[in-house]
């Protein structure tokens, strides 16, 4: 097969192949690894996907005013007119359903024949429902989200086996000017979505989309420098049209001089990358010097090392929205924690700033929505206070309220505990 992000070859017969996966899928259900034909994106998120349960249902953790709240100031709110353009004929055929998730798998919309959505209900494809692959398991918007790349995902290759008589293809829609993950678009229908055609649609409406929202945004924003590096072990560049992947230490340099627009001294960033002066003054001129030819030398200087004119990062978009009194946009704009393997002091303080300020923003709004967008997040999801507080905000006969009140349960139950204790308890 030329593109392995298709689910058949051409000339495959569907009904052999949904046959052949779905004997590979009990096998990998009683034994643990995928044997036969499968692909290796599919084997890839079962083995992500092996703890749920094969009989699981998606939950739902937003319903009606928190849905329509959090869905009016999502990005994607600009483009579902675009979405109805491109996909709305299909989706209103009888056949076929379109749907638009966050980058938490949530679902925001779904629409399409309203029989159609009726069989969809029934595994919970609904909006403010959670389809990504933690909750879901393997399926073409969640997938999608966890591999950044459009696919598609046929009948059987679904992990959930209440979800296996559908075939869904999704393409992943990022930010033009930051790069950000701002959600996926996906079709959901019968077995014939197996085809070229209608990966290819959702490429084209996820590239449509990202068009829309580069020409809508401001045009400063568009082309000076802009830094990502949020949710991510190294540091992306983004200046003159090029993007800049950036290793490990040069990655904390730039976020180190991007919080002290002021400049340091390599005394000083010696202390923020070691936490003493071990770092020896030419090893330091010297990362500074491929860093500059990394960035460009129009960007740095030297004497303070200092960053030349304005550069944006994404933490210090998420602390502006902040300052602003807008936790919500800071919330969209967060995908996770500074350079999270990062253990150079300077970032580590940085990081423990950033996540929280907008731990205290969403925690001090009580906001069900902002609260079960920040539990989804690596930092929240260990989170007793926010896990309560959702489990307060949340009225009583909301479909999330059980699920929030058990977490902060669970998590009050392993706190009380000696960590032997706990660890002893895990490997049982």
């Amino acid at each position: 097969m030329t593109d392995p992000w298709l689910a058949l070859e051409f000339g495959a017969d569907p009904a052999e192949r949904i046959a052949q996966v779905g004997a590979a899928h009990e096998a990998f259900l009683t034994a643990g690894t995928a044997t036969g034909r499968v692909r290796d994106v599919v084997r890839r998120s079962w083995e992500r996907s092996a703890r749920l349960d094969p009989e699981a249902t998606a939950p739902v953790d937003l319903t009606d005013d928190a849905l329509d709240s959090y869905r009016a100031a999502h990005p994607l709110a600009r483009v579902l007119p675009l979405f109805r353009d491109l996909l709305g004929g299909i989706a209103q055929d009888g056949a076929h359903l379109m749907a638009v998730c966050d980058a938490g798998g949530r679902l925001l919309w779904v629409e399409g024949h309203p029989g159609v959505l009726r069989h969809a209900e029934r595994m919970n494809f609904v909006p403010g429902a959670r389809w990504d692959e933690a909750h879901a398991g393997t399926n073409a918007p969640g997938t999608a989200l966890a591999v950044d790349h459009s696919v598609q995902i046929f009948a059987t290759e679904h992990f959930v086996r209440p979800v296996q008589r559908w075939t869904c293809a999704a393409a992943p829609i990022h930010d033009p000017v930051t790069g950000l993950l701002l959600g996926a678009v996906d079709i959901t229908g019968g077995d014939h979505l197996a085809s070229p055609q209608s990966l290819a649609l959702v490429r084209a409406t996820a590239r449509a989309a990202e068009t829309f929202l580069a020409a809508a945004a401001p045009t400063a924003a568009s082309t000076g420098p802009h830094v990502a590096a949020l949710g991510r072990d190294e540091a992306e560049l983004r200046v003159g049209g090029r993007r800049v992947r950036l290793g490990r230490r040069h990655s904390e340099l730039l976020v180190l001089l991007l919080h002290h627009p002021e400049g340091r001294t390599g005394e000083q960033l010696g202390l923020d990358l070691y936490g003493d002066d071990r770092l020896h003054p030419v090893t330091l001129r010297a990362e500074m010097s491929r860093l500059r030819r990394a960035l460009g030398g129009e960007l740095l200087d030297s004497r303070p090392y200092r960053l030349r004119g304005p550069v944006r990062a994404d933490f210090l978009d998420v602390t502006e929205l902040l300052e602003r009194g807008d936790p919500a946009a800071a919330l969209r704009a967060y995908p996770g924690s500074l350079l999270p393997a990062s253990d150079a002091p300077g970032v580590a303080r940085l990081r423990r700033l950033v996540d929280g300020q907008v731990r205290a923003a969403v925690l001090a709004g009580a906001d069900p929505g902002l609260l079960a967008a920040w539990t989804a997040t690596p930092a929240g999801a260990d989170d007793l206070t926010a896990w309560e507080a959702l489990a307060r905000a949340l009225p009583p006969g909301a479909p999330r309220r059980p699920l929030a009140v058990a977490r902060a349960r669970q998590l009050a139950e392993e706190y009380a505990l000696p960590r032997a204790t706990l660890l002893q308890r895990r490997g049982n």
